[in-house]
C-alpha cells in the first residue's frame, strides 16, 4: 500500500509562519561560486586541481534585522503569541527559529514543506537535517522517500536527499555543485563522537582531494533544521554546529528546553482539542493486598445485555483432575466461589452479594469488594504480565471487531525490556520466550470468544491467521549470529541507536498497514521506543517495571498518530475521527496513577501557555474575523475581563474557572456585552487560549465501557416506518452559470473586500545623559522618546512577485479565466488596493471568492435517489463501549442509554423521553449521513410521533444552543441547507426536517 499525504491547515499555517518571517526577501536561484577543488595527482605524480567546478550556495538575507523582527511580530500576532523583545542570535546563528508541535503531528512533513516553500519564494535550496539519533535519522529519510511523489504534484520538483556518510563523500559533490532542493541528513554522532569515523568531517582527507568535508559543507551556507533540539544543547554540540556556517537554524519539536524566537506553537491541548491525534483510554490494572486471604481474583470486566441481569467476568483457581489451574469463569448474584473452585478453601465466604454494573465493581458477603481491573490475592509478576497480555489482545480484538469492515488494520505494540522474555536460543535453535508463550495461548483464548459461527468477512481473517504467525519481535539482530539481541544503551541514555532495528522496523511501515501481513502484534525492546511511528498502533502495552527514565508521555507517543485504511487514507473526518482513533495504553498500574502522571506530564509541557485572564493578557491581542483582523484594544480587554469575573468565569487568582468550560461545552455562556457579541466566537477563542486544568486531554477509563444493547423500541413498527421513511442514500448535482458566480463575486468583493494597509512603528530615542558599563551592556544606555505607529498606503514596491491570478485560481479552484472575469468587474478603486498589501488581498478576495462559490453551489444543488439504503446494522456496527455514569437511562430510545454532547441536548432528551406525543426516537450513528458538497452530514435525532397528535409524524432533528446565525460557523450553515433540500426531495411530506433548540421549539414546530 501507498500513504496519502494531502493539504491540512494546521501544517500549512506551520510553513507559512516560518517562511513569512523573511517576507521582502528577494527570490533568487542561488548564488554560483566555484567549489574548491582539492588537490589530487595525476598519472604523472604532479599536483592537479580542477578549477571549473561551480557550486550553488544559498543567498545571504538581505534584511535587516528590524525587518526580520517585525515579519516575526506578526506572524506572533496572527496566532496571539507572545511577541518576542528581540532576535535571539547564538554561538551557531544570528537567527533561530523555534516551532512547537506535538508528537503525531507531522513537523517531519511541515518542515519538509518548509524547505520546497523557502525555495520557491527565495531561492534557498540548501538545508541540512541533524538528528539526535539514528532512529530518527532513518525516520526523516523515510519521510522524505514516501512524500516525494506528493510534493512532487504541489511543487513540481523533487528534492535531492542523501544520508552523510564519511566513507560515501561524493554526496557533498553533488550537495554543492546541484542547483535544485538539497537536503543532507546527518545525525549528530557523526561529527561530534569521538570515534575515527566522525572526526573525518574535520580532517583532510586523501580520498577526497585533500579536503575537508566540513570546509565543503559550510561554503553553500545551508539551513539548518534541528529535529528534537533539545537533545542536541551540549556545549560541544552546539560549537561543532556553529562550523557548518549556517544561514538560520530552525529548531522543530514537541518540548523545547531552551526556547529562542518561537514563531509557531501546536501543543498537546492545541492537537488534542483540534483532533489531529488519537483519542487516549487507559485500562488500568491494580494489584490488591488483603489481609488474611490468599484467594486469587481478577475481575475482568462486568457483561450486561438487555434481557439479563448482569455478569462478571473473572479469573480464579479452581481445582481439576490436572491439578489447580487459573481459569476464566462467568458469574452471577449469588454464586458461592468455593463450589465454583470445585472446594478450594481459599475461597469459603466469597459468595456474591451484588454487581454493579454502573460502578463496575463486584461485591462479596464476605465484604471483599472488587473493581475491573483489580486482582487480589497471590498475584506475582509473571501473574500481573500475563493479565497485561490478555488485556492488551481483548482492547485489540474490541478495535479490531469495529475496524476492520471500514478496511483499518489495528497494531498492537509491547514493550519490553530482555529479549529473553520473547525469544530464546538453545542447541535447537530458536525458541520462544516466556512472553511469546504466555501470549500464544492467551491469544488463542479470546480468539475462540470472539470466532462466531457466521460466515463473515472478519471471521475468515481470524481463521486464516495462526497465533505463532500473528506476533513477531522486533530487536536488536547480532551480525555474527543473525540473532536477536539486546541494543547497546549508553550510560545516561534510555533509548538505543542501532540501526539495523530501526531498519527493520521502517522497511515493513507500510507492509504492516496491509491485512495480507498477518503481522498485528509487534514486541520490541523498550529501548527502541524512539522508531516507532506507525500510524495504527492502536494499543500500548509496557511489560516492565515502570521507573522515571521514560515519562508517561513518552509511552504514549508511538501511537498518537491518526490511522489509515487500506488506500492509505488517513481516518480524519471530524465527525468520527475520535471515535474511529482511540489509543488504549495497557497500564501495569492503575487508571487513577496512570492519568495522574500522563496529565502532570502534559501540564509541565505547557509552560509557555498563558495562565492568567487579565486585562494585559487581552489588550493587543487579534480577533481572526472573517471581514479580517481586529485588534484587542485596551477599553474591550476590559469588558472582556469584567465579563470573565463578573460571570464567575474567573477565580481570584484570575485563572479560568471549570465554570467557563462546563459552559462553553454545554453552548450555556451567559451573553458578551453587545460591543463584543459580534465577535463572540473569536472572544471565546481567546479566552480559551488561557490555560487551565480544564483544559486538558480527556483521558477514558475503558473498563467503564460497556456495550449499550438496542432493546424492544427498535423493533416496533412506528420506527420501522421511521427508518423506512429517511435511510435513502442519494447523489447530488450542481448545475449553475459561470456567469452568475462571477456576477455575484463581483458584487461581493466591490462592497466587502477592505485590505488592511501595511503599518509600521517609528521608534525615536536618545542617549541617557550618563551611560554606565552595566547599563550599556543590558541595552539600557538609551531610553525611548517617542513610538507612533504610521499606515503605509502607498504601492509598496516590493521585490516579490506575486502571481495574482494563478494565487486566487489555487485558494478558489476556479480557472484563471474565471478569476481574470471578476477583476476585470470589479471597482478600479477596489482592484487599486491590491498594490498597498497583496498578501491581504489574495487572502481577503479568495476567502469572499469562495463564499459566494459556495453559495451559489447550494442555490443550485439537487439531490436523485439511489436504489440502495442505509442499512439497520449500522446501529450496532461500531459496537463503541460506553461510561453509562455519563449515560441518560432512557425509556422510548431504540437503546436502553442515551449519551448526550451537551447541557441542552441532554435536557432536550430528558423531555423527549416523557413526552406523551412521541412513540419511539433515535440518537442517529454516524454512517447514516447525507452527501454534501462541503462535506459528509450526520443530523442528531429521528423522532416517531403518536399519529393524529401531531402534524408531522417523524422529524428529523439538529440540536443547537442557539439558532443565531452568528453562532453558527458557515459550513455548519450549508450543511443543515443540503439537508433541507435531501429530505424535501428524496423523503415524504410526513417527515420534517429542521433544527432546534428545545423540547418546547420542536413541539411548536410539530404541532
Amino acid at each position: 500500500m501507498k500513504l496519502k499525504f494531502k493539504k491540512q491547515a494546521y501544517q500549512t499555517d506551520a510553513v507559512e509562519a516560518v517562511v513569512d518571517c523573511f517576507s521582502g526577501q528577494p527570490t533568487g536561484n542561488g548564488i554560483r561560486y566555484r567549489i574548491d577543488p582539492g588537490r589530487s595527482e595525476d598519472a604523472g605524480g604532479q599536483t592537479r586541481s580542477d578549477l571549473s567546478v561551480e557550486g550553488f550556495k544559498n543567498a545571504d538575507i538581505a534584511l535587516p534585522t528590524s525587518q526580520i523582527l517585525d515579519n516575526v511580530h506578526a506572524v506572533q500576532r496572527r496566532q496571539n503569541m507572545p511577541l518576542s523583545a528581540s532576535l535571539v542570535s547564538t554561538k551557531v546563528s544570528p537567527i533561530n527559529l523555534d516551532v512547537e508541535m506535538e508528537t503525531g503531528t507531522g513537523k517531519t512533513y511541515c518542515y519538509i514543506k518548509t524547505m520546497f516553500e523557502m525555495n520557491k519564494r527565495y531561492g534557498w535550496s540548501k538545508f541540512i537535517v541533524v538528528v539526535p539519533s539514528i532512529a530518527i535519522r532513518e525516520g526523516v529519510h523515510k519521510s522524505f522517500e514516501i512524500t516525494a511523489e506528493h510534493f512532487l504534484e504541489e511543487y513540481g520538483k523533487r528534492a535531492r536527499f542523501f544520508i552523510y556518510n564519511s566513507r560515501q563523500l561524493h554526496n557533498l559533490e553533488s550537495f554543492s555543485s546541484d542547483s535544485g532542493i538539497n537536503v543532507m541528513i546527518i545525525n549528530v554522532q557523526a561529527f561530534n563522537a569521538t570515534g575515527k569515523d566522525a572526526r573525518r568531517i574535520y580532517e583532510e582527507l586523501d580520498d577526497f582531494q585533500s579536503r575537508k568535508p566540513i570546509d565543503v559543507i559550510k561554503s553553500n551556507r545551508p539551513i539548518l533544521i534541528l529535529d528534537e533540539p533539545q537533545k542536541m544543547e551540549g556545549a560541544k554540540t552546539l560549537d561543532s554546529l556553529a562550523l557548518f556556517n549556517p544561514l538560520m537554524v530552525l529548531r522543530y519539536s514537541a518540548t523545547h528546553k531552551t526556547e529562542h524566537n518561537k514563531v509557531y506553537r501546536l501543543d498537546a491541548v492545541d492537537a488534542y482539542n483540534q483532533k489531529l491525534v488519537k483519542k487516549i483510554a487507559v485500562r488500568g490494572i491494580t494489584v490488591k493486598g488483603l489481609s488474611g486471604t490468599n484467594a486469587y481474583l481478577y475481575l475482568e470486566s462486568i457483561q450486561v445485555s438487555a434481557s439479563k441481569p448482569p455478569i462478571a467476568r473473572v479469573e480464579m483457581e479452581v481445582r481439576q483432575s490436572s491439578g489447580i489451574k487459573r481459569v476464566r469463569r462467568n458469574i452471577g448474584r449469588n454464586e458461592n466461589l468455593f463450589d465454583v473452585s470445585e472446594g478450594l478453601d481459599q475461597y469459603r465466604g466469597f459468595v456474591v452479594s451484588e454487581i454493579d454494573a454502573m460502578k463496575n465493581v463486584i461485591s462479596f458477603t464476605n465484604g471483599v469488594e472488587v473493581e475491573a481491573g483489580e486482582a487480589i490475592g497471590d498475584v506475582n509478576e509473571m501473574a500481573l504480565r500475563r493479565i497485561q497480555i490478555r488485556e492488551a489482545i481483548k482492547a485489540h480484538f474490541d478495535k479490531e471487531q469495529t475496524l476492520y469492515p471500514h478496511g483499518i488494520k489495528v497494531l498492537s505494540l509491547f514493550f519490553i525490556d530482555e529479549v529473553a522474555k520473547y525469544r530464546q536460543y538453545n542447541n535447537a535453535g530458536e525458541v520462544p520466550g516466556e512472553y511469546a508463550a504466555i501470549f500464544e495461548e492467551e491469544y488463542d483464548a479470546v480468539l475462540n470468544e470472539v470466532l462466531t459461527i457466521e460466515d463473515t468477512p472478519y471471521n475468515r481473517y481470524l481463521k486464516g491467521i495462526q497465533a505463532r504467525r500473528t506476533h513477531d519481535g522486533y530487536f536488536s539482530i547480532d551480525k555474527k549470529t543473525s540473532r536477536l539481541v539486546d541494543p547497546e544503551v549508553g550510560k545516561k541514555a534510555t533509548e538505543t541507536d542501532d540501526a539495523d532495528a530501526y531498519d527493520l522496523i521502517l522497511k515493513n511501515k507500510e507492509r504492516l498497514l496491509s491485512f495480507e501481513e498477518p503481522v498485528r502484534f509487534i514486541f520490541s525492546h523498550s529501548a527502541l521506543r524512539e522508531g516507532w511511528d506507525n500510524p495504527n498502533v492502536f494499543v500500548i502495552c509496557a511489560l516492565k517495571h515502570s521507573d522515571n527514565t521514560v515519562s508517561r508521555r513518552q509511552e504514549v507517543g508511538r501511537g498518537l498518530r491518526i490511522s489509515v485504511n487500506q488506500n492509505g487514507d488517513r481516518m480524519d473526518s471530524p465527525a468520527t475521527v475520535h471515535q474511529v482513533n482511540v489509543l488504549t495504553v495497557v497500564a501495569s498500574e492503575s487508571y487513577k496513577d496512570f492519568v495522574a502522571a500522563l496529565q502532570k506530564d502534559i501540564g509541565d509541557s505547557l509552560s509557555a501557555r498563558p495562565r492568567v485572564a487579565d486585562e494585559a493578557y487581552f489588550a493587543g491581542k487579534v480577533l481572526k474575523t472573517a471581514a479580517g483582523d481586529i485588534a484587542v484594544t485596551p477599553q474591550m480587554a476590559t469588558q472582556i475581563y469584567r465579563y470573565l469575573l463578573k460571570n464567575d468565569y474567573t477565580d481570584d487568582d484570575k485563572r479560568i474557572t471549570q465554570a467557563y468550560h462546563d459552559a462553553r461545552k454545554s453552548e450555556a455562556l451567559a451573553p458578551l456585552p453587545a460591543d463584543l457579541a459580534p465577535h463572540a466566537e473569536q472572544v471565546f477563542r481567546l479566552v480559551d487560549s488561557v490555560f487551565s486544568d480544564a483544559q486538558l486531554p480527556v483521558i477514558d477509563d475503558e473498563r467503564k465501557g460497556q456495550e449499550n444493547p438496542l432493546n424492544a423500541n427498535f423493533e416496533k413498527k412506528e420506527f420501522k416506518e421511521l427508518w423506512q421513511s429517511i435511510n435513502h442514500k442519494a447523489v447530488y448535482s450542481v448545475d449553475f452559470d459561470t456567469k452568475e458566480l462571477i456576477a455575484k463575486c463581483i458584487a461581493t468583493l466591490d462592497k466587502e473586500l477592505k485590505v488592511s494597509p501595511l503599518q509600521y512603528n517609528i521608534v525615536a530615542g536618545e542617549q541617557t545623559d550618563q551611560a554606565t558599563y552595566d547599563a550599556v551592556k543590558q541595552g539600557e544606555a538609551f531610553k525611548v522618546s517617542e513610538n507612533r505607529t504610521v499606515t503605509h498606503r502607498a504601492s509598496v514596491h516590493s521585490a516579490v512577485k506575486y502571481d495574482l491570478l494563478g494565487k486566487l485560481a489555487e485558494e478558489t479552484t476556479l480557472t484563471r479565466n474565471t478569476i481574470a472575469s471578476i477583476l476585470k468587474g470589479i471597482n478600479i478603486a477596489v482592484f487599486s488596493q491590491y498594490k498597498t498589501n497583496p498578501e491581504d488581498f489574495i487572502a481577503k478576495a479568495s476567502r469572499l471568492i469562495n463564499e459566494q462559490k459556495a453559495t451559489v453551489i447550494v442555490e443550485h444543488l439537487s439531490y436523485d435517489r439511489l436504489g440502495e439504503t442505509f442499512s439497520t446494522a449500522i446501529f450496532t456496527q461500531e459496537k463503541k463501549k460506553e461510561d453509562f455514569s455519563k449515560a441518560f437511562k432512557a425509556q422510548r430510545h431504540v437503546f436502553d442509554y442515551v449519551f448526550t454532547d451537551s447541557k441542552n441536548e441532554r435536557s432536550f432528551v430528558e423531555e423527549l423521553d416523557t413526552s406523551a406525543e412521541v412513540v419511539v426516537y433515535a440518537k442517529l450513528p454516524r454512517g447514516f449521513f447525507i452527501p454534501t458538497p462541503v462535506g459528509d452530514y450526520n443530523p442528531d435525532w429521528a423522532i416517531a410521533f403518536e399519529k393524529g397528535k401531531v402534524k408531522h409524524v417523524y422529524f428529523v432533528a439538529e440540536t443547537k444552543g442557539s439558532l443565531s446565525s452568528l453562532e453558527l460557523r458557515d459550513i455548519e450553515k450549508r450543511k443543515m441547507d443540503c439537508a433541507r433540500k435531501f429530505f424535501a426531495k428524496i423523503t415524504s411530506d410526513q417527515v420534517k426536517y429542521d433544527m432546534v433548540t428545545s423540547y418546547g421549539h420542536l413541539m411548536s414546530i410539530v404541532q
